[in-house]
């Protein structure tokens, strides 16, 4: 049985990640990229669906052992976990190179006091968990492969098999330093390169090291800020600059629910915040590498504009069902794939165009097509608008007029005004001024409630959606507008849970399949640091420190967070790391820092 979703850390080599288990078990890993295959699937399934177990060795009735301490290597992405026996301590470092050549992970053992007994045991499992590759020795070398895939197994440990499953039993004493290494090839191809793990080991931490030291932020929540920086750059793919909203596919929002999803692909959306993060924390190369990624995505057909891409572009995200993984704690269904791929949410428009706003008003290096395209979106916008949509929660119910989308085509047109009257593009101003407060005026008198001075998460509708809480942050009104206090003082009231976290929207009661789902969900991560965002605009700048360190509190050990916050059950719930909990974390802190707003 998998983990918590805690239990796990994220490593990854900015083509794909894994995570690994407290007891020292990689219970995902696709290779080689995000959106591949998982030859490590038993996070969504059982260990016959692949898995590498790397720790004490223990009786074959007994659980694993959970080690005792565990960390980050200063701010990079390098496990370190450390082990406490009746025989002594024994620390696993495990870590991805970034990449230069075949894809690696690598993990070294290394005894620190006393004589310990350890084991490893490497089950491959290609396609899922489906296939059982052809397991055999190659110049010393064990491979495994299995159609188009091998995956080159290599250490000094004498290794043997049993039971479809390739083990190494060995002991280390204090100084001693064994290295583990798969690599991932091309069955076709002649053999990776042999590992170098220690100078592989050097060279990441390094890479990291000086990665970090480009961050601008500098404030009291630093160590908050600088891993959830290093998340978002670990979920972006280096050569392309895509960056996905998740490792992971189909670990559930409500546990053993059907609310499972494949994130490992390119939402416009996340995509964009997180551009709008790494550009407020100093990182313009992920900023431009990102929007070329867009300009190559989108090319010459922004009327059709997704609201995700494939992490190199691709438009074909068909969504299939894994009929033969049971599910993470047995939330079926598994997913691959997404089918919201091709849903209408126009509020993508506007993240879009805010992202290339604040990349051209941060002295992003102008481009002309980036400018071009921003146009081209604005003038669909003028004969779409006014037309529903999914939204931003992706509802696989009817459509509706959505007031967060209306928001935010009013921020697409706006920044492209701005744009225009900076002088860096020409457009029909006039037109387009109108055009803005067109947008404004039907959203205040079709999306707002009078009688409860609240906004609705659709025209005409009853329901709160936590969405309008970015109606201030992005400018559509003032902070001390009474239309924006009532709004966040009525989510506060009918979206808060008993901890103080905020809902999406209401899933229960006369509510319930208000997203065209069965079940129930957690507090979305995102929501509750949005609140604090607008306590803190609204001037409640205590009330907004104390909610932000009560998110924070939530993280792992390791800083880590999922999509969720499960009230009932006390744990993260959906895909993990998620991009869309790291960005909003961030823009938090430096609102706070900004205010003046932290204790100490």
């Amino acid at each position: 049985m998998a983990g918590r979703i805690e239990d796990y850390a994220l490593i990854g080599d900015m083509q794909t990640a894994a995570l690994v288990c407290r007891d020292g078990t990689v219970d995902w890993l696709c290779l080689p990229r995000f959106d591949s295959h998982a030859i490590f699937a038993g996070l969504l399934g059982t260990e016959e669906h692949g898995f590498w177990r790397l720790g004490p060795a223990h009786a074959a009735d007994a659980k694993p052992p959970t080690a005792a301490r565990r960390s980050y290597r200063g701010d990079s992405l390098i496990l370190e976990s450390e082990w406490d026996t009746p025989r002594g301590t024994v620390r696993v470092t495990d870590f991805m190179p970034p990449r230069d050549g075949a894809p690696q992970l690598i993990r070294i053992v290394e005894g620190v006091t006393g004589r310990v007994p350890m084991r490893s045991a490497l089950r491959m499992r290609f396609s899922y968990g489906r296939v059982v590759p052809w397991v055999h020795k190659h110049e010393g070398r064990t491979v495994a492969v299995a159609g188009p895939d091998s995956v080159w197994f290599d250490t000094e440990a004498e290794t043997y098999g049993k039971a479809l499953t390739t083990y190494a039993d060995f002991t280390v004493a204090p100084g001693d330093r064994i290295a583990f290494t798969i690599s991932w090839q091309p069955s076709h191809k002649e053999p990776p390169p042999l590992p170098e793990p220690e100078t592989s080991l050097e060279a990441t931490e390094d890479f990291w090291r000086e990665w970090v030291e480009h961050c601008t932020y500098h404030g009291p929540y630093r160590e908050a800020v600088i891993r959830s920086l290093i998340t978002l750059k670990a979920l972006t793919y280096a050569p392309t600059g895509g960056i996905v909203a998740a490792p992971t596919t189909s670990l559930p929002e409500d546990i053993g629910g059907v609310r499972n999803w494949d994130y490992r692909y390119t939402w416009l959306r996340d995509a964009a915040i997180t551009l709008s993060s790494l550009l407020r924390t100093g990182y313009r190369e992920e900023a431009r590498a990102w929007r070329e990624w867009l300009l190559r995505a989108v090319a010459g057909d922004p009327e059709n504009l997704q609201i995700m891409y494939g992490i190199a572009g691709e438009r074909e995200l068909g969504e299939a069902e894994l009929d033969w993984l049971p599910g993470y704690e047995k939330s079926a269904p598994v997913r691959v794939g997404n089918g919201a791929a091709h849903q209408l949410q126009l509020d993508v428009y506007g993240e879009v165009t805010e992202a290339l706003h604040l990349g051209h008003m941060t002295g992003l290096a102008r481009n002309d097509y980036a400018s071009l395209l921003q146009l081209k979106l604005i003038r669909y916008l003028e004969d779409h608008w006014q037309e529903p949509d999914e939204g931003i929660w992706e509802v696989r119910g009817p459509r509706r007029h959505f007031v967060h989308s209306k928001v935010m085509a009013w921020v697409a047109v706006d920044r492209t005004i701005k744009l225009i009257e900076s002088g860096d593009a020409d457009g029909p101003l006039e037109r387009w001024r109108e055009l803005r407060d067109d947008i404004h005026r039907d959203v205040c008198e079709k999306g707002y409630d009078k009688e409860r001075n609240t906004f609705t998460q659709s025209y005409g509708s009853q329901e709160l959606d936590a969405s309008l809480l970015l109606i201030p942050q992005m400018g559509f009104l003032p902070p001390d507008d009474k239309r924006v206090i009532g709004t966040i003082e009525a989510i506060q009231r009918e979206l808060s849970t008993t901890d103080g976290f905020i809902l999406r929207y209401p899933t229960e009661g006369d509510h319930a399949g208000v997203d065209g789902l069965p079940g129930d969900e957690g507090a979305f991560l995102a929501c509750s640091f949005w609140m604090a965002d607008d306590l803190a605009m609204i001037g409640r700048v205590d009330e907004a420190r104390k909610l932000f360190e009560k998110l924070l509190a939530l993280r792992n050990d390791l800083g880590l967070l999922a999509e969720e916050w499960d009230p009932r059950l006390k744990r993260q719930v959906g895909n993990f790391p998620q991009a869309f909990s790291h960005v909003p974390l961030i823009d938090t802190a430096l609102r706070l820092t900004a205010s003046g707003a932290y204790g100490g």
